[in-house]
């Protein structure tokens, strides 16, 4: 299918400004060009509250940002990791598409920060995410929230740690999660699939910029087999909670996500994955520039509110 309109119309002012590839950046330059994202979203919306706080992970204090809806509680909870290569993002560029997810779901979403590469490697992230999770679980009913009703989402880098933080929450006994929500996960960096090969040279990630973020993230070459960092390494993957997987046609990871998918399924776990052609990598942070990013958001909540227990009083 042809770009998006909207797409290609973002993509050629991007090359008129003379955009790098992130393989081309310096560490500096590329959270310097995710932050500018949120010039890219429409305008937020007003949650009934917002809290920020933190919580702690390897003694190291991180920032957690809790958005609240309108009504009573306790509320289902999402907790959702944000994306940028495990190098780039923080809680202002998730900020809008958490409000608009709080409100349209009824639940209260958790985004939390977690340490980035190359000044912290694999595992830093994960532990973060999955003591996050421990956080949540142990905390969110001061909050307003449901600790027994919890979903983990993640965009890009951030939906590879839900993925790996579902696994560990079910190889570990932490939370009984409801769901699992990723958006263009990166899932692998040995992956050989069509994707990576036909979108080699992007759409605003080029097969070299991903190898660049994976090379930033793992300590030694032998973390590629640990299914904490790469979900696929998982000796099995049964028992782990429903997922939503959406993958855009005009990306290089859009292959290996599906294809995890595919072995999720197989492995009884019940999953959706939706493809949207004619997209690209990172459209769930466009809301004011690419209109399309509804559709993704619209199939978000429509599956969280599927998986999540009725809230318990209105």
């Amino acid at each position: 299918m042809a770009l998006d309109h909207h797409v290609e119309q973002l993509l050629a002012g991007l090359q008129a400004q003379g955009l790098k590839s992130f393989e081309n950046m310096s560490v500096d330059e590329a959270r310097a060009v995710v932050s500018t994202f949120t010039g890219l979203q429409a305008p937020s919306e007003p949650v009934a509250r917002i809290e920020d706080l933190h919580y702690v992970s390897d003694t190291t204090e991180l920032p957690l940002r809790i958005h609240l809806p309108e009504g009573t509680g306790p509320r289902p909870v999402v907790l959702y990791f944000h994306g940028g290569g495990f190098v780039a993002g923080d809680l202002e560029v998730v900020d809008e598409p958490a409000r608009a997810l709080a409100n349209e779901t009824g639940t209260v979403v958790v985004t939390a920060a977690y340490r980035r590469a190359p000044e912290h490697r694999f595992p830093a992230a994960a532990d973060d995410a999955w003591a996050a999770l421990n956080w949540v679980a142990a905390h969110i009913a001061e909050h307003g929230g449901d600790p027994g009703n919890i979903v983990v989402m993640g965009d890009s880098a951030g939906g590879n740690l839900a993925a790996v933080t579902a696994l560990r929450s079910r190889d570990q006994g932490g939370p009984a999660l409801r769901g699992q929500v990723l958006i263009y996960p990166v899932i692998d960096p040995n992956a050989q699939l069509p994707s990576r090969i036909d979108y080699a040279d992007g759409y605003l990630i080029t097969a070299a910029a991903l190898d660049w973020f994976w090379e930033q993230y793992l300590s030694a070459p032998e973390d590629a087999d640990n299914p904490y960092a790469v979900p696929t390494r998982a000796d099995r993957v049964d028992g782990l909670p429903p997922a939503l997987i959406l993958t855009t046609e005009n990306e290089v990871t859009r292959d290996e996500a599906e294809q995890y998918g595919a072995r999720l399924r197989a492995e009884g776990v019940d999953v959706r994955t939706v493809r949207f052609d004619g997209l690209v990598h990172g459209v769930y942070w466009m809301s004011g520039a690419v209109p399309r990013s509804r559709e993704l958001r619209a199939a978000v909540a429509d599956f969280v509110k599927s998986v999540v227990a009725p809230t318990s009083a209105a």
